[in-house]
């Protein structure tokens, strides 16, 4: 929020409080005070985007990811070998910067821009070369890497220039280790997705592709669909923020490769699933911003709490892709954002004394790390920086900033009623 606007609303907080409202929504009118932040939001994301990936981009471009990444495994961790933790790391971390990364034209974030997608296009390169120390360990034999190959290759389709860089022997590579993970055989949950992450990828950049992992992880997610935006994840539903992590963003993604392309799909044209997959990726976006609070907290429900910010990543993919519903103003989701990401990453012990993400929620906590956390798992925190991928000019950061939903419920203002959807 810029200082202006904060002044505004302060004065606003003051007003509210005058009329006789009870302290605890005169409170909630008020913007964190653990923030010292005075950047205006633009700034503000850049800056953080870049103090989470500068660390690992800059290791893995000298090929000293490996050596030097400072792993911490979950104390509930089941035992997997850990080399698992340097592909989550780059995965995750180039997943939701690489629009940023991508972003082209001027601007005070133009130097570390260029600065970190050459860095991501050399760590790339060094992903799949047998010979380098950052070589990613493709054939480990876990199925963790189909995981997070997902994200290394939704990177690509994210920013296409991190596959467009590359020489013809890396692409070649590259196609080889992600068609070598054909080999795991994903559990019917959200792991289909990342089966046909890397198809669509496939498809987009002209391999032959598997259209049988594409429609699988349709048509399942198509009978896993519960109603009002929501999917299970599997055969029972779970209230986490699996929806989030990966089931809208994904869905979202490899349907729009396979309407690109003209895909076949077995039941109905691609462009109508395509079309309802946005209406209910629309419909789940108003869930996530009407749990924001009026400070910026949100419920820690569920599994991978972990993954932080990344609970929001479908309100950042619709703002990158300017889909957001009619009923989410652009400057509503930008205010709404900034509260969460300042509630999460004002405290300083989310990262170590040389800046790489520990396992935690709000904080430091590697009690909360799950069976499969590593602090590489934690970087995938960056989908939610999705609409840097917008210049500044953009009216998703140009517009006036507002208060969102529970903001202006707990002071006593108006605000949209809700009502379920049926699509």
């Amino acid at each position: 929020m810029r200082r202006r606007d904060f002044l505004t609303v302060a004065a606003m907080g003051a007003a509210v409080g005058a009329t006789g409202l009870p302290v605890g929504a005169e409170a909630a009118t008020a913007k964190p005070n653990t923030s010292t932040n005075h950047l205006d939001d633009h700034a503000y994301f850049t800056a953080l985007l870049k103090k989470i990936t500068s660390p690992v981009l800059e290791l893995m471009a000298s090929e000293r990811l490996h050596t030097d990444f400072p792993l911490e495994v979950s104390p509930n961790a089941d035992g997997r070998d850990k080399r698992v933790a340097y592909l989550e790391c780059f995965g995750r971390t180039i997943a939701g910067a690489a629009p940023w990364l991508a972003l082209e034209g001027s601007g005070p974030d133009q130097a570390d821009r260029l600065k970190l997608r050459e860095q991501a296009i050399q760590a790339y390169e060094h992903s799949v070369n047998p010979k380098s120390a950052d070589y990613l360990n493709w054939d480990l034999g876990q199925g963790q890497m189909l995981v997070d190959s997902a994200y290394y290759t939704q990177a690509m389709l994210r920013a296409p220039v991190l596959w467009q860089a590359q020489s013809k022997k890396t692409q070649k590579r590259i196609v080889e280790v992600i068609k070598s993970l054909r080999d795991v055989a994903p559990p019917y949950t959200n792991w289909l997705l990342f089966a046909a992450m890397n198809e669509a990828f496939l498809m987009q950049v002209g391999e032959k592709y598997d259209p049988i992992r594409l429609d699988l992880a349709i048509r399942k997610f198509q009978e896993w669909y519960m109603g009002d935006g929501w999917f299970a994840d599997g055969e029972h539903f779970a209230f986490d923020y699996y929806n989030s992590y990966v089931i809208h963003p994904m869905m979202l993604d490899i349907l729009e490769v396979m309407v690109n392309k003209e895909a076949y799909f077995w039941h109905g044209d691609i462009k109508d699933v395509h079309a309802t997959q946005l209406k209910r990726s629309q419909r789940f976006a108003e869930h996530l911003e009407r749990l924001i609070s009026p400070t910026g907290t949100y419920p820690p429900i569920g599994r991978s709490l972990t993954y932080r910010t990344t609970a929001f990543q479908p309100l950042a993919q619709l703002a990158l892709k300017h889909q957001l519903p009619e009923t989410l103003p652009p400057g509503q989701v930008r205010a709404a954002l900034r509260a969460v990401h300042e509630a999460i990453f004002n405290n300083p012990s989310n990262f170590t004394s040389d800046g790489f993400l520990q396992i935690g929620f709000a904080g430091a906590d590697p009690n909360l790390g799950d069976w499969y956390s590593n602090n590489g798992s934690m970087y995938i925190t960056t989908a939610s920086f999705l609409p840097l991928g917008l210049p500044p000019t953009d009216a998703f950061w140009a517009s006036p900033a507002k208060a969102w939903t529970q903001k202006l419920a707990f002071a006593g203002e108006p605000f949209r009623k809700d009502y379920s959807v049926t699509y």
